[in-house]
């Protein structure tokens, strides 16, 4: 990674806080605290970040409002350092869009580890597509002409269909959970009613599979969501 890696810090506890920005610099990368979840979205505003480190319990927005907030197109793992251990918040806050779950009091060799394992492993998914054109294996959606074919095969498609599609071949080894994928196609919040997402995945693979029998294009990753398949 030649860039510097800046990392942000959404920790309301002035100990913590200064802990964590420390082990960040001990690694060579470049960390900014933030002490509330509105500050934190504001920073999320004015810049690409490499990583966010979220606490959950935050004044002005909890961790859980702003991960909702984030705008993930840019691929930027989440990880969540909480004492909030239940197992049910690990559960949600994991399919709301979060990479990882670290429990307070954290080991700080953990954390580091961490650290560096999904900045290694971000490093080699590729950013979303900027062209017109996308393509894997033998998709190619063009969203100038509103046309996609598979396998050579031309596809009808309704306008959510055709934007689910578009959005999984932005960053074809990214998983898309529910809430990632409503929340950027419907443009509204994800309130945990994933019927609307099942019926449209549904029909998007049937037609797909009519298409080109022979391909199986999305693959359903249990308890995260969808990518295309490799």
């Amino acid at each position: 990674m030649n860039n510097p890696i800046h990392i942000l810090v959404a920790e309301d506890d002035n100990d913590i806080s200064r802990l964590l920005c420390s082990i960040i610099k001990k690694s060579g990368y470049i960390p900014q605290p933030a002490y509330s979840g509105t500050e934190a979205l504001l920073y999320l505003g004015q810049r690409r970040w490499s990583m966010l480190l979220l606490d959950l319990m935050l004044p002005g927005m909890t961790g859980e409002e702003l991960l909702e907030r984030i705008d993930r197109r840019d691929d930027m793992p989440v990880i969540i350092i909480s004492a909030k251990d239940e197992p049910k918040t690990k559960v949600s806050v994991l399919r709301g869009g979060a990479d990882d779950f670290i429990t307070k009091p954290f080991d700080v060799e953990e954390v580091s580890a961490r650290i560096d394992s999904h900045l290694r492993t971000y490093a080699r998914i590729p950013q979303p597509v900027l062209s017109n054109v996308l393509q894997h294996k033998g998709l190619v959606l063009d969203r100038d002409a509103m046309s996609v074919t598979a396998d050579g095969a031309e596809l009808t498609l309704t306008a959510r269909e055709f934007q689910i599609l578009s959005l999984l071949l932005s960053a074809p080894m990214k998983v898309f959970t529910k809430s990632n994928l409503y929340e950027r196609v419907w443009q509204e919040p994800f309130y945990g009613d994933d019927n609307i997402i099942n019926v449209h995945m549904s029909n998007l693979r049937s037609k797909l599979l009519k298409a080109a029998p022979q391909s199986d294009f999305i693959e359903t990753v249990w308890g995260m969501g969808y990518r295309l398949k490799s």
